[in-house]
């Protein structure tokens, strides 16, 4: 698998936590969804990695 920034990885689950708390459950679990796809492609894409994928929109 590719190697993933830790920091990166935490800050988009405290994003998916807030928009929770928030109350906004649909917004929530497209998030989820978005970052569930991510990885499964950094891990079928082996050491190509984070550095060539481009960024994904995420929903507030």
């Amino acid at each position: 698998m590719a190697d993933i920034d830790v920091k990166q990885l935490t800050g988009r689950i405290d994003t998916v936590l807030d928009i929770l708390v928030a109350g906004d459950y649909q917004s929530a679990i497209r998030n989820l969804e978005i970052l569930k796809a991510e990885l499964q492609q950094l891990e079928t894409a082996g050491q190509d990695g984070l550095s060539g994928q481009p960024k994904t929109p995420w929903e507030v």
